[in-house]
């Protein structure tokens, strides 16, 4: 079975040469503006990334990869929250690929098989067949990590420390990589997206997952908080690599959709 696309031509172009061009273009951008050169020499073991169309946040998430492409991991698991179908736990993609359109990306059903003995994750193919926010990842990790494995794990009503557990097993593994997936607040002014969107910034920023709760509105709040707790219980870093709103594509100030992009190693 094949894990199909169901976003290609929306979220991100449907033909790969367009998808290189797109990425090309982000890469020439941190070139030359990207201050804070030293952060490109990381070796993360987990991302928070965005999920939006690539013409929005597009370039926030290509940093994230680009960074973690240092480390060279063997298996990417991609985690993101359920925006269309409401369950309760963690489903794991068990499917033989997934599909891109830059070819397909083998998923890692043994390693998946293995995960579903010690932790609460079971597959529903529903949580998988239209979920965005998992799939926009895939372009990335077919780039920038062309030989490796993929694990996709979609979470629907679930406590974050529950997550928590099966982030910090994951992240104990050196040949993985741990992709978040994230946006933030959705729909203010510029000025209030810009206040909310601190909160869930300095959360990161600070290490601290209970900052979280003073007001952070990622849609991927679940994921978050759980990847923070890891965070602290293992004493790892943060780095903030980008953060901006849709407001930077439109110039509509009105009804914006926050993004950030930061590595824990």
């Amino acid at each position: 079975m094949k894990r199909s696309a169901a976003v290609a031509g929306t979220f991100y172009p449907r033909r790969c040469r367009e998808i290189e061009e797109m990425f090309a273009k982000f890469n020439k951008m941190v070139d030359r503006h990207f201050t804070k050169k030293a952060l490109l020499k990381l070796k993360p073991r987990a991302i928070i990334v965005p999920h939006a169309g690539y013409i929005y946040s597009g370039f926030t998430a290509n940093i994230a990869y680009r960074v973690a492409a240092n480390n060279k991991p063997r298996r990417i698991i991609v985690i993101g929250p359920s925006h269309h179908y409401y369950f309760e736990g963690i489903s794991g993609a068990m499917y033989d690929s997934f599909e891109t359109p830059c070819g397909d990306i083998p998923i890692d059903k043994s390693y998946l098989e293995k995960i579903e003995k010690y932790f609460p994750v079971k597959f529903d193919p529903k949580a998988h067949r239209k979920e965005h926010s998992t799939e926009v990842q895939m372009p990335f990790v077919k780039h920038y990590f062309p030989n490796a494995k993929v694990v996709e794990i979609v979470y629907g009503k679930v406590a974050p420390a529950v997550l928590a557990k099966l982030i910090y097993a994951l992240m104990k593994e050196k040949e993985n990589l741990v992709v978040i997936s994230t946006d933030l607040s959705h729909f203010y002014t510029l000025e209030e997206a810009k206040k909310r969107d601190n909160i869930c910034l300095n959360a990161v920023a600070k290490r601290d997952p209970a900052i979280l709760d003073r007001g952070c509105e990622a849609c991927g709040f679940t994921g978050l908080k759980a990847l923070l707790a890891v965070v602290k219980k293992a004493n790892l870093k943060t780095e903030l690599l980008d953060y901006r709103t849709s407001a930077d594509a439109t110039g509509d100030e009105k009804r914006v959709v926050g993004y950030m992009s930061a590595v824990v190693g």
